[in-house]
């Protein structure tokens, strides 16, 4: 959340930096607020004072004018409460400055291509959807999940689940092992603070899976991406500047609604309400942030890299980018049977945007204690990669030919084909 004191030192240019984003904020509302609420603490104070003098003098005449002034005190503490309140709702649905370098734009077709990598296979057939050569292969079953959950899941069976596992395993051991992040198997369920936390609440509260726990215990939800339960593991506590930069990995189930998604890649798995991933965190110094989104970056198209997948690295505009990011890059790999390109990862710099919702901080070299600065990206979305692979390295007889580096994870298993 944004402080209200730094805005205050500049409101006009917050208010110019923050509408470049497609948002509606009463911005003079806000500024109403505050000024009353600064009123009410000068009020406050003054009467507190007032109060304190005359207890000191021990004056019996003084006191009905002290017994007044607790009641006064009593209606600005109830005033300024509601008044506080406001002002964080409002604050709360502010969203992250952009950084400089990201463009203005209004929606996703303002995006900016960085640069494209590797080859597009060159079929001498149609190609296949993924789901119809799932189907084909008796692997995947949409209806089932129908039957048994609803829209938007998949029972996934045999040779492709293998292949889904295999996936997950090898980013995994690429993440550990060559790109120096720590594994970390973490709760799937956060707490409406934890939420709140890294942005989710309360803006996308409606895309949001919210569970029944025990009787009065506070709000839970089902994680909608492992970012927001790696990025607090920092929450509320100092961090030691010798302990920075904090890199984590985790392949999780994710769960979103997919609120306002109404009748969007409703065939096969492009978007569903579970799903795998594996999600990169970085918590860093505030002022390496851009530096480690580059390198975030970096590791999580290396995957692609290694699969032999063509893909494309884009800048959000800002009309496109996250509510806690300042700066993103999304990758999109190609998916032959739509003939485009389609998201497979996110990396974002959230600034210290996080950590101030959060209250992590650190003594930085000054011996100053300011907040961390966060960022998160998928190293990648399962379910698309196993997309991608399906589609890439599809043969016209139906069969998948398995990458080269996820054969050691399948007991060398060459190809995928139809029983």
């Amino acid at each position: 959340m944004h402080n209200l004191k730094e805005i205050r030192k500049d409101f006009e240019n917050f208010i110019k930096s923050i509408q470049k984003r497609p948002i509606d904020i009463n911005f003079n509302l806000l500024k109403k607020l505050d000024v009353k609420n600064r009123e009410l603490i000068q009020k406050k104070e003054a009467l507190e004072k007032e109060k304190k003098e005359i207890s000191k003098s021990k004056d019996e005449n003084l006191f009905n004018r002290s017994k007044e002034i607790s009641e006064q005190l009593i209606k600005i503490i109830e005033e300024q409460k509601k008044i506080k309140n406001e002002l964080d709702i409002i604050l709360s649905n502010i969203p992250n400055v952009t950084h400089s370098d990201v463009p203005n734009g209004k929606n996703e077709n303002d995006n900016v291509e960085i640069f494209k990598s590797g080859k597009k296979p060159n079929f001498d057939f149609k190609p296949k959807t993924h789901y119809e050569i799932g189907e084909k292969l008796k692997m995947f079953d949409f209806d089932l999940a129908s039957r048994t959950t609803g829209s938007r899941f998949v029972f996934v069976k045999d040779k492709l689940a293998l292949l889904e596992r295999a996936l997950s395993n090898f980013m995994l051991d690429k993440h550990m092992f060559k790109n120096g992040y720590q594994e970390i198997s973490p709760p799937l369920i956060a707490s409406e603070d934890t939420m709140y936390g890294t942005g989710q609440l309360p803006k996308f509260e409606n895309d949001q899976f919210e569970i029944k726990f025990d009787e009065g215990s506070d709000r839970k939800f089902l994680i909608p991406t492992a970012e927001v339960i790696l990025t607090n593991i920092v929450k509320d506590k100092i961090v030691d500047l010798k302990d920075l930069p904090m890199r984590f990995v985790a392949s999780t189930p994710c769960f979103r609604k997919e609120a306002g998604s109404y009748g969007k890649d409703t065939k096969g798995m492009i978007r569903q309400h579970q799903f795998y991933k594996v999600e990169l965190v970085s918590i860093v110094e505030n002022d390496k942030c851009l530096e480690e989104l580059e390198r975030m970056t970096n590791c999580a198209t290396g995957i692609l890299d290694d699969l032999c997948l063509p893909y494309r690295k884009m800048i959000l505009c800002t009309g496109d980018i996250g509510f806690s990011a300042e700066k993103t890059y999304d990758i999109e790999v190609w998916l032959p049977s739509e003939n485009k390109y389609r998201e497979i990862s996110s990396c974002s710099s959230c600034s210290t945007f996080q950590a101030a919702r959060m209250k992590t901080r650190y003594k930085n070299q000054n011996n100053e204690l300011v907040n961390v600065g966060t960022l998160n990206g998928s190293g990648l979305a399962i379910g698309r990669t196993l997309i991608a692979v399906i589609e890439n390295y599809q043969l016209e007889d139906g069969s998948v030919i398995v990458p080269e580096v996820l054969r050691p994870y399948m007991n060398n298993l060459e190809k995928i084909s139809p029983n």
